[in-house]
């Protein structure tokens, strides 16, 4: 299974965001704490340069914590990095503070020359369905940006203050053209980066499954008692999906399988992991 997806108007979000970049003060690059690797867009790495940035690690609440506290103590050694759940709130408390403690520096030079501290202009970056939207929703306190629950909804850019001291610049989640390892392109497939629709859901639950047998087997006991051996014909069964003549409707099945994956029914789950 072969995943590539680049619609063009993330080539336009590019060109904005190299544009847009002189604006701001500091970057907040949004990943997904269940692929704290995977799920940063090697584009933006080339296109932020030396600019300040900050990493924060979304959807904590459906990560394994064992591995985001190491994913942690990794990222740190080059960016400050926090956890935090647009949906429950965690961790978005510390975000404000960590800017400021970021632009201070730059903001100390200045007043040392007697030009008044100004509010920090951040703008959050980030690959399609990373929760952009609800995180700055969290920062308001109100859902006055727009939200979705399929990547790629967000596609104009506007400026909202989220803080008497912090305004914020939202863009267009932005992918890249090819994964150069195709584990990242399932990976990203399986937590919900890259539309359902141009994807064959049926090879990569088998994926999932396969990941999920070796590195996370409980999770898949609320299919069957036989983790080791179970298909996604068994999670069908299990879950009605059937149709004339008593066959599985896989598609079906697919579906189900990957939205309680991505829903975290199945447990905290990381698929990037760090060689130890």
């Amino acid at each position: 299974m072969s995943i590539q997806w680049f619609p063009g108007h993330m080539a336009k979000a590019k060109r904005l965001l190299a544009d847009q970049l002189k604006w701001v003060d500091v970057v907040i690059e949004l990943g997904d704490a269940r692929l704290p690797e995977s799920s940063r867009n090697p584009l933006l790495q080339e296109l932020l340069g030396s600019k300040p940035k900050m990493i924060l690690l979304n959807k904590a609440d459906l990560a394994d914590p064992q591995w985001t506290d190491r994913w942690l103590k990794e990222l740190r050694k080059t960016s400050p990095v926090l956890a935090v759940s647009a949906v429950s709130g965690f961790g978005v408390g510390k975000i404000v503070p960590e800017l400021e403690r970021i632009v201070a520096g730059k903001n100390d030079r200045l007043a040392a020359k007697g030009v008044r501290s100004r509010s920090i202009r951040a703008m959050v970056v980030g690959i399609p369905n990373i929760g952009k939207s609800s995180l700055i929703n969290q920062l308001i306190g109100s859902a006055k940006a727009k939200t979705g629950n399929k990547p790629g909804v967000t596609r104009g850019n506007q400026w909202i203050r989220i803080h008497e001291k912090v305004e914020l610049l939202d863009t267009p989640g932005l992918l890249w053209p090819k994964f150069d390892d195709p584990e990242v392109g399932k990976k990203l497939a399986a937590a919900g980066a890259i539309r359902d629709e141009v994807l064959n859901l049926e090879e990569l639950s088998d994926w999932l499954l396969g990941w999920l047998k070796k590195y996370y087997p409980t999770t898949l006991s609320r299919y069957t008692k036989e983790v080791s051996t179970v298909t996604l014909e068994e999670i069908g069964r299990s879950r009605g999906c059937l149709v004339k003549g008593g066959h599985v409707d896989l598609l079906k099945a697919a579906q189900i399988f990957l939205r309680e994956f991505r829903s975290g029914a199945l447990g905290k789950v990381t698929l990037d992991h760090l060689l130890l």
